[in-house]
């Protein structure tokens, strides 16, 4: 009797225990989202909330319904409902700040125009822009969106979401921008994979605008793409010579973003540093590239 007793009062002190209100076990979850690429598996979340298994999972369910999570393959991450009311200022501000001297590099190598954008379903949101007066002729801004599909950064970081997740992307059509944009799931399937193929290279030249063309890489994380950078000319630049450069500045953006801030100081800093220590290669590769 005292055994079943003692376990009842156990269960009872564990229930009273756990957060009241399910707007308190919400928070008890989203909180452990503290920054914008954090990604948790269920285990995780049940562990660090003290939740029952049943309860967290049927929470999540919930918040991946109404857009404020992600589900992965491999966990859970904050979604574009979340990100939008504050996130993306966090979370787009730390990418912002780990590509900001990579993209001026890469303008100054090839005389082009950058982009920084990031993923958000079906369309691009452009974070930065840099190429001088060049900017000005190419009909894109800083806050702006684009359809993925007609644009390399987008196809750039569509090909690393799984089949399934495009055709629930798609499941209403491709809007066509111009004569040249890809109108079908059939031949956007078939894009993504050449993509993939070319090592996440990924061209465009007048499906988004009609006199412009764009080569594309994702950034890339362990849960997918966090965002891309583009390097953007005329219709006829040959962008395949930029390629190259435009991986390599691909690499140095993931590798700040991994590196600890307080290790080499901040980011403008470090960039002050490489780009003295590159002079010669800056020169090189713009001989290489044909600019100046």
């Amino acid at each position: 009797m005292n055994s079943v007793l003692s376990g009842s009062a156990g269960s009872t002190l564990q229930r009273e225990a756990l957060p009241p209100s399910m707007v308190e076990r919400i928070t008890l979850i989203m909180d452990l989202f503290e920054r914008p690429y954090v990604q948790l598996t269920l285990e995780d979340v049940t562990g660090r909330t003290g939740l029952p298994r049943s309860t967290s999972h049927r929470i999540l369910d919930q918040l991946v319904g109404m857009c404020w999570l992600e589900h992965m393959t491999t966990g859970y991450r904050l979604g574009p409902r979340a990100l939008g009311l504050g996130g993306r200022q966090t979370g787009h501000g730390a990418l912002r700040a780990a590509a900001a001297p990579v993209l001026h590099q890469l303008a100054l190598s090839t005389g082009l125009v950058v982009h920084l954008a990031v993923l958000e379903d079906t369309e691009i949101y452009y974070l930065d822009k840099v190429g001088g007066r060049s900017a000005v002729d190419v009909p894109s801004r800083v806050g702006g969106r684009a359809p993925a599909h007609c644009t390399a950064l987008g196809k750039a970081m569509l090909a690393w979401l799984t089949p399934d997740r495009i055709d629930d992307h798609y499941t209403h059509g491709l809007p066509a921008r111009t004569a040249r944009s890809i109108a079908n799931r059939g031949r956007l399937h078939q894009e993504l994979s050449r993509i993939r193929d070319r090592y996440g290279l990924s061209y465009e030249r007048g499906e988004c605008f009609g006199d412009i063309g764009c080569v594309g890489v994702a950034l890339r994380g362990p849960a997918g793409p966090v965002g891309a950078l583009s390097l953007v000319g005329e219709a006829d630049t040959p962008l395949e010579r930029f390629a190259p450069l435009a991986l390599g500045a691909a690499r140095r953006v993931m590798d700040e973003l991994a590196l600890p801030r307080k290790q080499g100081g901040t980011p403008l800093l470090r960039h002050a540093r490489a780009t003295a220590r590159r002079v010669p290669e800056i020169a090189a590769e713009r001989r290489a590239a044909g600019v100046g």
